[in-house]
């Protein structure tokens, strides 16, 4: 199982407010809070900086890493934003959120993706727009990972994203994204999944439910790995207590570890 910390984004109003302030130990402690929660991989996101993303993209990366030993998942819309940020990482291997089936974007990032040897988020849309079906989501799959394979990225390295859309927008939202995670895991069973999963209680109440219920479905098809906030402590119990229950632990040691640190207790 794959956490990405997803806290250090400026979409957020307090890390907005400490990345304008160049709030050095504020980023710091939500870094090193993330890490110590549980969290693999820290994202890092400046994406709402459109006229200094590339500069504030190479301070917040020196930034986190002066706090933290993670690797990192440069995550932005802009290519040389996603540059700068591969060239100063130095902890293990870099992910790159994201490359699309779009012309343009998948030509943007595969060089990126080849040149510094990262992983990749892979969305699973392209030029024709954001797929409604499981079927539609497998189709562009498929010609990502048929390119991908064929530029020499390891399968190991792509993280499959099905695109979580609000069920409060479409009641069968959340079961395409749940059918497309059980075909990708059958088609292609050595590659990953990946999905951040805020998206699918969007415009509801009572947010958490939805979404601590929604990661126990998306584990039960296939699903290995989630950009979220790794400071929800039940959120992380579900997690782990999941991958106990679908044979992922071996022994329940990973169980019996957190149980030991009281998370379930809180």
């Amino acid at each position: 199982m794959l956490i990405i910390g997803e806290l250090i984004n400026t979409s957020r109003k307090a890390i907005n407010e400490a990345v304008e302030n160049r709030d050095v130990e504020y980023i710091q402690r939500i870094a090193r809070e993330q890490v110590e929660a549980g969290a693999n991989y820290v994202d890092v996101n400046c994406g709402t900086m459109v006229f200094d993303e590339v500069e504030t993209m190479e301070w917040l990366v020196n930034t986190v890493q002066e706090a933290v030993q993670a690797p990192l998942c440069i995550d932005s819309p802009n290519p040389r934003a996603i540059e700068a940020g591969l060239t100063l990482a130095r902890y293990g291997q870099p992910l790159i959120n994201s490359i699309t089936g779009e012309n343009e974007r998948y030509n943007e990032i595969l060089p990126l993706v080849l040149k510094y040897k990262t992983k990749v988020v892979a969305l699973c849309m392209d030029d024709s727009g954001m797929p409604e079906t499981a079927e539609d989501r497998m189709q562009v799959g498929r010609n990502l990972h048929q390119r991908l394979t064929e530029a020499g990225v390891a399968e190991d390295d792509i993280y499959f994203d099905p695109l979580v859309k609000p069920v409060s927008t479409g009641d069968k939202a959340g079961l395409e994204v749940l059918d497309t995670v059980k075909l990708i895991t059958e088609e292609f069973p050595n590659v990953h999944k990946v999905c951040g999963l805020s998206n699918v209680s969007f415009g509801l109440p009572n947010r958490k439910i939805l979404n601590q219920l929604f990661m126990v479905q998306t584990m039960t098809m296939g699903m290995d790995s989630y950009i979220l906030n790794p400071l929800d402590t039940t959120m992380m119990g579900y997690a782990q207590a999941s991958a106990t229950l679908l044979g992922k632990d071996p022994y329940c040691m990973n169980y019996l570890n957190v149980h030991r640190k009281g998370l379930y207790d809180k």
